[in-house]
């Protein structure tokens, strides 16, 4: 990692983002996504593994004094507490200090954390170090969304965001798989299977470390912040790599940017441009994240509940169902993610959000009705759930290009803590009441409210998504350290963006580079 200092206070004009932007597909790119991408796989692991192995951590024997409400309530609200907290702390250190040293620190503190809680001896420590683990994860949000957006082409950028927050799901069905063999006494005594579930999430991480230490830092980050230089030499390194794999030289980019460089952004500055001159967008970060946190605790939340009480399903069967909901999950952003790139975000964002928010309408009405199986209600759930990954996911798509560059890291960091907050604290208040009653008149009731929430959300989408598909980030939002060059439009004032910015799909001038 460089130690040069920046040469701040320039005022320079670039193409870098335009280089950034008309590069093809190539192996180095999928470097950026395993690299990057695979750490939503360690937080699904996490989340879900916690769960199943509840029951076991408190059964005699188990090496730890901890009571299974302890597991799913103090130890669940720690980890949420922290991964909020995380994302604000890592997001404001990531948009100041960049991309790379935020997404190295935080995935170190999420290995050491969780390979610290699978040695846990007292309650105390394993409820620390839960809070430590998500404190990490939350961090990786901020670095890691950015990072993709920046390095990522315009004309791949939704289908590969959405894929990669997707695979969290993918993390689900290992952690459902794991628990089953990790909590097998016939292979693990009663006090090492779950150790070895912990375990194994750290060694994963250190594999996924050793990967990252070859993803160099945003060229537009550098860019900004006075390392001109740095960034040019990565970029036309990543072109030679290019050129060498595809046999031919590439097409010749098309558009520049004047900034004004600098180091860091103020709190105040990054409040104002993100809740006052971009207000709109704000709003629709607000609905597309409070939508989704709702509807997926009006399912998941008491999934388990529902199908023993209702269905009689025995509770170590329960697993099975959430391993297929949660194939379903992860096939949607999988199979529509390309659509977001083609058809549009504005379209796809909106269509998503209302189709799952009908078809969980539609689910309750059928449950209320005495319609539904275990496993009809299970295949409702897919097909509802198949739609919202997709939105859910576009949501964090959403927040992290849609707001100057500046701020993109604290945008995402925000807008996550609230969602997540929503769905960690709120969520479970609200639902566990509901579904807890063995009513199905309540259990109704929680889909409704999941439901129309997520309709709420897809109809604020409708009116306010910003169409930011095949376009470049700069030209969705201008830079706050632009400048206006010759032979284009100016950069919207701090106090008259909200002029730009209020046109939802227009986004700012078309002064820099495109796609």
């Amino acid at each position: 990692m460089t130690t040069a200092q920046a040469a701040t206070g320039r005022t320079i004009t670039s193409n870098i983002p335009a280089r950034l932007d008309r590069l093809p597909w190539s192996r180095w790119h999928w470097t950026i996504v395993i690299g990057l991408g695979t750490v939503w796989i360690l937080d699904g692991l996490e989340v879900t593994v916690v769960g199943n192995i509840a029951g076991r951590l408190s059964e005699p024997g188990s090496g730890l004094p901890i009571s299974s409400g302890q597991v799913t309530g103090i130890a669940a609200a720690l980890y949420v507490a922290g991964a909020c907290l995380g994302a604000l702390f890592w997001g404001r250190l990531t948009d100041k200090w960049g991309r790379k040293k935020l997404f190295m620190i935080t995935l170190a503190v999420y290995l050491a954390a969780t390979a610290l809680t699978s040695v846990s001896f007292d309650t105390w420590w394993f409820l620390t170090f839960r809070f430590l683990t998500g404190f990490g994860i939350g961090g990786e949000y901020a670095a890691i969304n950015s990072a993709i957006d920046e390095l990522i082409p315009a004309k791949y950028r939704g289908r590969v965001d959405l894929m990669i927050n997707g695979s969290f799901w993918l993390g689900a069905v290992g952690g459902s798989l794991l628990s089953i063999l990790a909590l097998n006494t016939d292979f693990f005594a009663a006090n090492v299977g779950w150790r070895l579930t912990f375990a194994l999430g750290s060694v994963l991480a250190l594999v996924i470390l050793v990967v990252r230490r070859h993803v160099p830092e945003s060229p537009r980050w550098l860019l900004i912040h006075g390392r001109d230089e740095e960034a040019e030499r990565i970029v036309s390194s990543i072109e030679r790599r290019i050129e060498a794999e595809q046999g031919e030289p590439l097409t010749r980019p098309e558009g520049e940017i004047t900034i004004h460089q600098r180091r860091s952004v103020s709190f105040v500055e990054i409040g104002r441009t993100v809740f006052s001159d971009y207000r709109r967008r704000a709003v629709l970060g607000f609905a597309l994240f409070i939508g989704q946190a709702f509807l997926y605790n009006a399912i998941t939340f008491g999934f388990g509940a529902i199908l023993t009480t209702f269905y009689d399903v025995p509770t170590g069967d329960t697993g099975y169902y959430f391993a297929v909901i949660a194939v379903g999950n992860f096939f949607g952003p999988l199979l529509l993610g390309k659509l977001f790139d083609t058809v549009g975000r504005k379209v796809m964002i909106s269509s998503t959000y209302l189709l799952s928010g009908l078809l969980l309408f539609g689910t309750a009405w059928l449950f209320d009705r005495g319609s539904l199986s275990a496993t009809t209600l299970t295949a409702c759930w897919c097909a509802v759930l198949f739609f919202a990954s997709a939105g859910a996911s576009s949501a964090y798509l959403t927040v992290s290009e849609v707001f100057p560059m500046e701020t993109r890291a604290m945008s995402i960091a925000f807008f996550y803590a609230i969602g997540t907050a929503a769905g960690g604290i709120s969520g479970p208040l609200l639902f566990a009441e509901l579904t807890g009653t063995g009513k199905v008149g309540d259990t109704v009731l929680a889909f409704q409210v999941g439901a129309a929430l997520m309709c709420l959300a897809g109809l604020v989408a409708a009116v306010l998504a910003v169409s930011a598909e095949r376009r470049s980030l700069e030209d969705i939002a201008t830079p706050l350290t632009a400048e206006e060059s010759s032979g284009t439009s100016a950069a919207p004032s701090k106090s008259g963006a909200s002029a730009a910015s209020s046109e939802g799909a227009s986004g700012s001038g078309p002064r820099s580079a495109t796609a």
